[in-house]
């Protein structure tokens, strides 16, 4: 860790990053982020879903070697993993690592493949939670997709948060709104995710996501009919986690 930041705690950090950059569009926040040795080493973390193309392109124009973590959750559409392999080899990602639970893990604890059906948060956190976390731990920080715009307690989202008492997350496009993403990815003529075009504007793992009708939220195909908003990778200062 840079020895400017060495006696400060994550939240005071946090705190003085976000006045440092208060003033600062997406593209010189991550161009910072990337570059100043105060913040120390960092990853983008990407569901390489509907929108995350934006932010990976980003990405590859700062520095594309910046380690980028995917966790595949042996859950996810066929067309998710095709899409990640096509974009990072058009956006030339040198660095991206696929994560997955440990299959001996899995095999104790959903053996037959069906604990989503049962208990969504436990198998949210045996297959996405604790691989991310324990990826996390060489990192000082990570930058995230989210944005206020998606509601819920997104809607105060600051471009630097609190992850855990040693990490902190980064969120380049906190104040974007769903028009500014797509014009972007037309102006860049990007590819989209090819589910996107048959209903489906936020995509997780195929059992836990359902296409969306004109009108509802964006998210409203997500664990569609549970008491569920979040898979529980972002987590509050306290260590709980943060639903919207």
């Amino acid at each position: 860790m840079p020895f400017e930041s060495a006696y400060l705690s994550v939240p005071e950090r946090v705190e003085l990053m976000n006045f440092r950059y208060r003033n600062h569009a997406a593209i010189p926040v991550l161009g910072a982020t990337l570059s100043d040795p105060f913040i120390g080493k960092i990853a983008l973390v990407s569901s390489f879903g509907a929108e995350s193309v934006v932010l990976l392109h980003l990405v590859s124009l700062i520095k594309p070697d910046t380690p980028v973590i995917m966790i595949d959750t042996e859950m996810l559409f066929p067309e998710t993993l095709d899409y990640q392999a096509e974009v990072a080899d058009r956006l030339n990602l040198t660095d991206v690592r696929i994560i997955r639970a440990p299959s001996k893990t899995v095999a104790e604890v959903d053996p037959d493949g069906t604990l989503h059906q049962s208990d969504p948060d436990a198998c949210c956190a045996l297959r996405k939670t604790e691989p991310l976390q324990a990826t996390l731990e060489e990192f000082d920080g990570w930058i995230t997709g989210r944005k206020r715009y998606q509601n819920g307690q997104r809607k105060d989202l600051d471009l630097f948060e609190v992850d855990t008492d040693h990490r902190f997350k980064i969120n380049p496009l906190a104040h974007w709104r769903q028009q500014d993403l797509t014009t972007y990815m037309e102006n860049n003529a990007l590819p989209r995710h090819p589910l996107v075009a048959k209903g489906y504007p936020s995509i997780g793992c195929a059992p836990c996501t359902s296409p969306v009708a004109a009108g509802e939220d964006p998210r409203s195909g997500r664990w569609r009919g549970q008491d569920k908003v979040e898979c529980g990778i972002h987590f509050g200062a306290d260590g709980t986690v943060v639903r919207g």
